[in-house]
């Protein structure tokens, strides 16, 4: 069972996994070193975030086949990052298209897949931003970008809802919830479908 919790920064997620997920969370990716540049090299760019997706699916494998189960902090297939961002304005078509490429490819070898259960985080954005003041523990890069995000990230998972229902909750629970093993987790039908959901042109906010 692989569970993945999503949601725009100061919105709880962490702090969730932490509480319930104890020693079964995979972290979310550190800052990494030699990251290409995307408008010098979008090919390359989408490679690299596709592979480094894969290698956090992966861990979230080997975690559940040690423990029988596992918690994303962030979901591995982070197709939606690039996908929000075209979404209000602050990337290309381009840089999407090529990046859905290179995920798709990761899919269809069997090498990064769907979740059981997805838990979406929202937050009204004036208490993410006293949240993220508040907070003096952690960096937040980006912090407002992040909040600009939040309602393509909703339209993102509302879009997998539809093509897994039943496996997306748009709050964080109070306790885990009760989630069974899915079929279809390497669908490429079924990403394809949820791709064809989505919105397909940008909306600058």
């Amino acid at each position: 069972m692989i569970v993945v919790v999503e949601g725009i920064s100061a919105c709880g997620k962490t702090t969730w996994c932490a509480r319930q997920g104890g020693q079964h969370v995979v972290a979310e990716h550190g800052r990494f070193e030699n990251v290409p540049d995307r408008t010098a090299d979008p090919i390359g760019t989408a490679t690299f975030w596709a592979e480094r997706n894969v290698d956090r699916w992966q861990a979230a494998l080997a975690m559940e086949a040690q423990s029988a189960w596992a918690v994303c902090d962030s979901d591995p297939l982070k197709l939606h990052y690039i996908w929000t961002l075209w979404q209000i304005g602050e990337a290309s078509e381009h840089d999407w298209r090529v990046e859905l490429d290179a995920t798709r490819e990761t899919i269809a070898q069997g090498r990064i897949g769907f979740a059981d259960c997805y838990i979406v985080g929202r937050i009204d954005p004036q208490l993410a931003r006293e949240r993220a003041k508040a907070d003096t523990t952690r960096r937040r890069g980006n912090f407002e970008l992040h909040v600009r995000l939040q309602q393509a990230l909703l339209s993102w998972y509302s879009a997998m809802a539809q093509v897994r229902p039943a496996s997306v909750l748009f709050e964080l629970p109070a306790a885990m919830p009760a989630v069974e093993n899915r079929e279809g987790r390497y669908s490429l039908a079924a990403f394809d479908q949820m791709i064809a959901l989505l919105p397909t042109s940008s909306h600058p906010a």
